[in-house]
């Protein structure tokens, strides 16, 4: 049976776009139902950023600290503070990276359906529309902005909220707020874009709609780490775009070991997304062997270095629990080794994987 894909209901895209999020704001409000603006905390150290949000009556700006992956915790916190202060609202605006984007999908879910939010880490669990909610990335190569999932960390495991309810309303794609974003962010960011199209067009589930996203995303991040010789506003454009359709093709496929792997390192250690996809890429090459041969060239032509020995000296439990974590990532896994995966995927070649990172 084919996907019957939800997608983002609007989009616009352009620089200086930005100016325009007041009058998109606009056709979506309630009455004088406020609207909530979670914004990165990043941009607390930039207020003439914030003075250009457009609040309005008795909206709301809330900073959401992403220092951490956004757990359900703070999903269930977030909900139950605005239905404390503020009631009824007329939706939710996430303004900075991915995890961001998943925090303001993930509240504007919670603020209609019952219970908490890990009770919805799964998928199509969600069954009653969210508020309003509309995205404004600040960085880009996630995904997170498009897809139908917004990943939490919970109390057992990292899951998303998969679901037709999840993707947003409305997203707007300015090039000029990636404008100063730290490097080594933007890099695991991107890096984070370039793994997808990578896992996705090696995956089982590949097929011509999310290959053909794909693969211009994945030359839009050739482009932009392999060949440009410095970071300019052009490259924000390609980067920006590369997310979006990079997000697409996932949309209707699947992703792959490195984001299985990521799981289990984000749940244990705490570590983000764009970096432990990284983290992971660089014990795959069995797997993606063309896909390792660039990432490698683009990590040397940016100077990052990847951490190692993540995985050194961690207790058994820890270690046993990384392993539990990634081996519940069923689709992903399909996606790399079909139907026979669990006979191949061992817990023990998992936990080989994670002592070599």
């Amino acid at each position: 049976m084919h996907k019957n894909l939800k997608q983002v209901g609007q989009m616009i895209f352009g620089r200086g776009a930005f100016s325009q999020l007041d009058a998109i704001l606009a056709d979506n409000r309630q009455g004088t139902a406020p609207m909530v603006f979670l914004v990165d905390h990043a941009f607390q150290a930039r207020p003439e950023f914030v003075a250009r949000i457009p609040v309005r009556g008795r909206d709301r700006i809330i900073f959401v600290d992403t220092s951490n992956e956004p757990k359900t915790g703070d999903v269930d916190s977030l909900r139950d503070r605005i239905r404390a202060e503020l009631g009824k609202v007329s939706g939710l605006v996430g303004v900075g990276g991915g995890s961001t984007m998943d925090l303001a999908k993930a509240v504007a879910l919670m603020l209609t359906n019952p219970g908490s939010s890990q009770d919805y880490q799964g998928w199509d669990l969600v069954q009653v529309p969210g508020v309003f909610k509309a995205g404004v990335p600040t960085l880009s190569g996630t995904g997170a902005e498009v897809s139908r999932t917004a990943v939490l960390i919970g109390p057992t495991k990292k899951l998303g909220l998969n679901s037709d309810y999840t993707p947003f309303d409305q997203v707007l794609l300015d090039p000029d707020l990636i404008a100063g974003a730290p490097e080594r962010q933007r890099f695991f960011t991107g890096m984070d874009c370039y793994i997808h199209n990578v896992e996705s067009l090696q995956g089982r589930a590949m097929n011509s709609f999310a290959r053909a996203h794909a693969e211009k995303s994945l030359d839009l991040c050739r482009e932009v780490f392999l060949l440009r010789d410095h970071w300019d506003g052009e490259s924000d454009e390609k980067l920006m775009m590369a997310s979006w359709m990079g997000g697409m093709s996932i949309a209707y496929s699947q992703v792959g070991a490195a984001h299985a792997l990521s799981y289990g390192l984000g749940y244990v250690l705490g570590t983000h997304h764009g970096e432990g996809n990284a983290i992971a890429m660089t014990v795959l090459e069995e797997f993606y062997p063309e896909g390792v041969r660039d990432f490698r060239r683009m990590v040397e032509k940016a100077g990052v270095e990847i951490p190692q020995g993540v995985a050194a000296g961690l207790p058994p439990q820890k270690l046993d629990k990384m392993v539990e974590v990634s081996l519940g990532m069923a689709p992903l896994w399909h996606n790399v080794l079909g139907d026979d995966w669990k006979r191949v995927m061992t817990p023990a070649r998992v936990r080989a994987l994670y002592e070599r990172m």
